[in-house]
């Protein structure tokens, strides 16, 4: 299969991707299902390993404190919102504790080229929720459990009140990094509960591998996180995530979903 239309590879992934492509073998003359998902397991595999270490490290850095609100910090430089640090993490933690302009002016100080809004509006906005939302003390250690939370985090997401830049992203990044906060849970997850993040690189991977046959579907919606929210296309896009998964051993949703993004995105830090 020729790899014309698809976006130039940046990274060792996408190159292993344009391989499979042009080998072709698979539905549609396109790439073989077991070889993607051989290549998005090994990738995301690898890129968890990095994520755990680093969400050990942060959690290690900020004893004692809301988990998550730790969770939601590193969610929002994981979703490209701010540098990822801990100086950051933790300004942002006080934030969401105690809302206060000294440490709200120093989580922004953070920012990357989208500048302070998303920053600044995600917190408000999280800040607002968390008022709200009573979610456990402690980060639930079952699949079933957090899921529920997250049910609860979105129910008033759901409502016109909806705070600004509290879209698809913010909905659910907060429970992926409780997945990464929690690595033997995170094995355990073959399927979207909770739900993962399924816009920005995830959406344009799910759309490529829709493009040459190795999905049933398209996905829904688009790939907008911030002032977007398409509830419906969250869970039908983990539905798609599930498909990837199915009939693959050893390997979780979080793996799945970690190679995707690989294979999405456009940041070049990922070469």
């Amino acid at each position: 299969m020729k790899t014309t239309g698809l976006p130039s590879p940046i990274n060792q992934c996408q190159r292993d991707f344009h391989k499979l492509c042009e080998l072709g073998g698979g539905p549609g003359v396109g790439p073989p299902r077991g070889k993607v998902q051989e290549l998005l397991e090994n990738t995301g595999k690898e890129l968890n390993d990095f994520a755990f270490d680093e969400v050990a490290h942060h959690f290690a850095q900020l004893p004692g404190r809301n988990p998550w609100h730790v969770c939601f910090a590193i969610g929002l430089s994981w979703g490209h919102r701010a540098k990822f640090d801990v100086t950051f993490t933790e300004a942002a933690v006080n934030v969401l504790e105690h809302w206060n302009g000294t440490d709200l002016k120093t989580a922004c100080s953070f920012h990357l080229e989208r500048g302070v809004d998303p920053i600044h509006f995600s917190l408000s906005g999280a800040y607002q929720l968390f008022q709200k939302v009573k979610l456990p003390s402690t980060l639930p250690d079952n699949l079933k459990s957090l899921g529920r939370a997250q049910e609860r985090w979105m129910t008033p997401i759901l409502s016109p009140e909806r705070p600004k830049y509290i879209g698809s992203w913010n909905a659910t990044s907060m429970f992926m990094v409780a997945l990464f906060a929690q690595p033997t849970l995170a094995a355990a997850m073959v399927e979207p509960t909770p739900m993962l993040p399924p816009g920005g690189p995830i959406f344009n991977t799910l759309k490529m591998l829709h493009k040459v046959n190795f999905l049933s579907s398209a996905p829904a919606g688009s790939n907008l996180d911030d002032q977007a929210f398409e509830p419906g296309a969250i869970y039908e896009n983990n539905a798609l995530m599930e498909e990837i998964l199915r009939g693959r051993a050893g390997c979780s949703l979080l793996d799945v979903h970690s190679g995707l993004y690989t294979l999405g995105t456009r940041n070049h830090w990922s070469v």
